[in-house]
């Protein structure tokens, strides 16, 4: 059977489709013994009014939408992503509203999600996160009109709104502190090389060399996996002139890479100092734990919740909040680099 409608209890209670539409609205023009019996048959039939109609009535979805455009496998085990979905249902359950969450595999799906749930009116605002460079999905949200927030920048983003954190900033700390230690050949893991966050990252770090005088930097892009991050640090560790530090663009890769430096006899920290970008408890469990860079993701997205709601009311004033920037975390990872590396 299909989603019951109002004809279908107008049939079951034996009125008209008004009386109905009278009863369930709580309008006058019904007798409350037959209002009666019509929300109990609405009840029964587990009845509820379709999105599009009460958005036409100028009622809100109470959703939110998030799409992301990774594979499943991956964002499966990112702490990341489970702690920043923590913090946005925590913020938005708080005023009622709920999380629509959908895993596509592109951003051409992603983008035909969107079209979708608006032209349904099944949420009332958008969060985007993975900000690309010359990012398609800016001019989509925009055409559709319907608000959001940008998880990533720095600055604007067209009409929508953004929270942020300094990624350059960030990463640049890693370099000092890197540079402090004595290591001139340091290697970077990074991430997917169409987001925008991890482009800032390479070019702070290639900015942070020139300055510092290191000797090599080596940005790899990988897709975030643990098998990649692992692979590209099999790649690094196999060359004549082997990095002495590496930076890894998440805690997944990090430990990934911190396994397979003991498959190939490689000591961390005595011959390898290894820092990863984003902190978890994985970094804190293994042996030696990782120097991280650390921040509150749940905070983070309770932040992104609040924006969000925040310009719901007020959708013609996009927002744009900058968040601390992450802090390094110094733990037994890291250390000065041997004489000679």
């Amino acid at each position: 059977m299909g989603r019951p409608t109002i004809d279908d209890i107008a049939r079951k209670v034996g009125v008209s489709r008004g009386a109905v539409s009278f009863a369930l609205n709580g309008r006058p023009g019904v007798s409350e013994e037959t209002r009666a019996r019509i929300l109990a048959a609405a009840e029964e039939m587990n009845w509820s009014p379709h999105s599009a109609a009460r958005a036409l009535g100028g009622a809100r979805a109470q959703a939110a939408g998030l799409v992301i455009a990774r594979p499943a496998r991956t964002i499966g085990v990112e702490p990341f992503f489970a702690h920043l979905l923590s913090g946005l249902q925590a913020g938005l359950s708080a005023r009622g509203v709920a999380l629509h969450l959908l895993v596509v595999e592109d951003t051409a799906a992603e983008i035909e999600v969107y079209r979708g749930w608006a032209r349904e009116h099944r949420v009332d605002g958008f969060i985007l996160v993975d900000l690309q460079v010359s990012d398609p999905r800016i001019a989509v949200i925009e055409e559709l009109g319907v608000p959001a927030v940008v998880l990533g920048g720095p600055g604007r983003h067209g009409t929508l709104s953004s929270v942020w954190a300094d990624d350059r900033e960030a990463m640049l700390s890693i370099a000092d502190y890197l540079a402090a230690l004595g290591h001139t050949r340091v290697a970077h893991v990074a991430g997917l090389p169409g987001f925008r966050h991890t482009q800032r990252r390479i070019r702070a770090l290639r900015d942070a060399s020139r300055r510092l005088g290191l000797a090599e930097v080596l940005s790899v892009p990988t897709d975030f996996s643990d098998a990649e991050g692992a692979a590209a640090t099999r790649s690094l560790l196999s060359r004549a002139a082997r990095p002495s530090a590496i930076v890894y663009d998440s805690d997944v890769m990090a430990v990934a890479g911190l396994g397979v430096a003991a498959e190939m006899g490689v000591r961390v920290p005595r011959e390898l100092s290894i820092v990863a970008f984003d902190d978890s408890v994985l970094n804190r469990i293994v042996h030696p734990a990782l120097t991280a860079l650390s921040r509150d993701t749940f905070t983070l997205g309770e932040k992104v919740a609040e924006t969000l709601l925040a310009t719901l009311e007020e959708p013609s004033r996009p927002r744009d909040v900058k968040t601390p920037t992450p802090r390094l975390t110094v733990r037994e990872s890291t250390a000065p680099a041997a004489k000679g590396v």
